[in-house]
């Protein structure tokens, strides 16, 4: 039986590893850790309500569990957030993957780690992951930390780089841009959309299955995972339109020079695929393929 451990049960990746997890019992017991209550809609796995940024009690309840494998989907991924509050950021992002490390490694756990296209300066996109990270905003140099804490340590790990990612789980607190979009466009709501930022979304049920290859494959070092085509905000938001049937015609494209975001975000992303291709031999889709398998799950 492996033990799994997946930090930040209650989000958006976390919820989609459960429920792909446990379809396998017979291999995979499954350790859910997050603040509050279990909002998974699940009673058929380990829940354990926790503060994460609480060292001495993360490190004694992983020491009892001695999980094969811990996946950290928890982190503070609100790009403004993190500029206006590095001190929380730094927290979640960084120290919290530390003390991660330093329990994996007194215990011998495989740790899997989720990390962005933000660490890059979106100069160049396409990027590799070889390619040297420029992170503009603190976010992305919160991530590119936790990366560097993994890279210089002797544990077993896996970097999963991933971008805008989107799905839908039993119980929500936060958003993603399809089902934003799409709400908006269901009532009848004009919206503005950045039509200079580039990006290759990526469905959560296609990492919640990277995780469960690199588990399965015990692959290490860093892997990008998104969709396979690099699309503009504006026309990723136009595809999510025609992929409901909405109207968007309602979808106005705007610059980012517009916005006043706190946080600068690099301009084009997107990545090569070809190591995920032959390592884990795993082929993303285009995100219009995304969206359709998706589409059949919330219909």
């Amino acid at each position: 039986m492996i033990k799994v451990v997946i930090t930040g049960s209650n989000g958006l990746l976390g919820q989609s590893l459960l429920n792909l997890l446990l379809k396998e019992k017979d291999t995979y017991k499954v350790f859910g850790f997050s603040r509050g209550k279990n909002r998974s809609g699940r009673d058929d796995f380990s829940y354990v309500s926790i503060d994460i940024t609480n060292e001495e009690n993360l490190k004694d309840t992983l020491k009892e569990i001695h999980p094969d494998f811990i996946i950290n989907t928890a982190a503070m991924t609100q790009v403004d957030d993190c500029e206006g509050d590095k001190e929380a950021c730094d927290l979640l992002n960084v120290t919290v993957v530390k003390w991660l490390t330093e329990i994996s490694d007194e215990i011998n756990a495989h740790l899997i780690h989720i990390s962005t296209d933000f660490i890059f300066d979106g100069i160049k996109g396409n990027y590799k992951e070889t390619d040297t990270p420029n992170p503009l905003s603190y976010y992305g140099l919160s991530k590119l930390k936790s990366e560097e804490v993994l890279i210089n340590s002797k544990i077993d790990y896996t970097i999963l780089r991933t971008i805008l990612v989107f799905g839908k789980v039993y119980d929500m607190n936060r958003n993603n841009i399809v089902l934003w979009v799409k709400s908006m466009l269901e009532k009848g709501k004009e919206i503005t959309i950045v039509d200079d930022q580039f990006r290759a979304p990526t469905y959560v049920e296609d990492l919640a299955l990277a995780c469960k290859i690199s588990m399965d494959k015990k692959a290490t070092g860093i892997y990008n995972i998104s969709s396979n085509e690099l699309l503009s905000v504006y026309e990723i938001a136009q595809q999510i339109a025609d992929a409901f049937h909405l109207d968007k015609s309602l979808i106005k494209p705007i610059s980012t020079s517009t916005l006043n975001q706190t946080a600068p975000r690099p301009a084009k992303t997107g990545f090569d695929l070809s190591k995920t291709n032959k390592v884990l031999e795993f082929y993303p889709k285009s995100f219009k393929e995304d969206l359709q398998r998706f589409k059949v799950i919330i219909a």
